[in-house]
């Protein structure tokens, strides 16, 4: 496997130019899933707890994010490592918004210029993404798993080892489900007894999303993505994230959505996703069986706290 080299264009970090003592970091959002970087390039641990990670997140008496991400050394031969708390100090195998936030960090850090990709370890294995010429950072998200065992769901498979469109009850209601995991667990619904295309808009998120996440069919809990099927090629979804509530985009969710809508017969393997936040391009490739996401990934602020 081989990755475009990047241009480096010698310079001091810009997070290095501040006063020592104090907590770096730089405030990004992927369609307004929001982060705080830290440069952990000097360490293999993260510079902070998943205590104090709760703190930061807090959007009244800390930064405001929905997780913390820590650019750390790479192992496995990769060049770098990612690793994330969420908003709750649990810590998720990956995050597709959270990714393509930490390839633009990792670019400012490093100066790099022009188009360039680099590999990265995650809990969900080896991630590529790409910085495009336009800005927008395209990823290598792998292959989806299906099998049941493996999501982790303890719902019976019924296609192939996988659990496509099969029916769920939450608080009293049927619920037709496609279980996948991208690296961590999603269940994705495009409808319910009686309602055959959800209109995603009238869901009361607060309300049904927790049930879905701490169900007893989901033992490593999950993120619960709801669909509405627009064309073969346009799907608007809104997720409840695993330790972190409602959010206005999930890169892995919209991932998830689009294997999905394949194997329940709703859309082809080329989609639109629209998010709160925006919108995200998503393939599933026939030829390799990855997923590859496209969207954006912006810079807010940067700031420091002190340790």
């Amino acid at each position: 496997m081989s990755t475009d080299a990047p241009v480096k264009t010698p310079s001091t970090s810009f997070l290095n130019r501040l006063q020592t003592g104090f907590l770096h970091f730089a405030k990004y959002h992927g369609l307004g899933n929001d982060f705080v970087l830290i440069d952990n390039r000097d360490s293999s641990e993260p510079r902070i707890t998943a205590e104090k990670a709760v703190q930061l997140c807090d959007r009244n008496f800390g930064v405001g994010a929905d997780g913390v991400i820590f650019v750390l050394p790479g192992i496995n031969g990769t060049d770098y490592t990612m690793r994330i708390f969420n908003s709750d100090g649990s810590e998720p195998e990956m995050c597709g918004n959270g990714v393509r936030c930490f390839a633009k960090f990792v670019s400012q850090l490093e100066n790099l210029q022009g188009s360039h990709s680099f590999t990265v370890h995650t809990g969900a294995g080896l991630i590529i993404p790409e910085v495009l010429e336009d800005g927008n950072v395209r990823v290598d998200m792998g292959e989806p798993v299906l099998k049941a065992s493996d999501v982790p769901t303890k719902l019976p498979a019924n296609k192939d080892n996988a659990v496509v469109k099969s029916e769920l009850v939450v608080d009293g209601v049927i619920w037709h489900v496609t279980c996948v995991s991208m690296g961590n667990p999603h269940c994705v619904t495009f409808s319910r007894e009686g309602s055959q295309n959800l209109l995603v808009d009238e869901l009361k998120l607060a309300e049904i999303g927790p049930k879905f996440e701490h169900h007893e069919v989901f033992p490593a809990r999950t993120n619960t993505e709801f669909v509405q099927v627009l064309s073969n090629s346009h799907l608007k979804m809104r997720v409840w994230e695993r330790g972190a509530g409602a959010t206005l985009a999930c890169g892995t969710g919209a991932c998830a959505t689009v294997v999905a809508a394949v194997l329940e017969g709703h859309a082809g393997r080329i989609c639109t996703v629209d998010l709160p936040g925006g919108p995200l391009q998503i393939e599933w490739k026939e030829e390799d069986n990855h997923v590859y996401m496209t969207g954006s990934a912006d810079v807010v602020y940067y700031g420091s706290l002190p340790l």
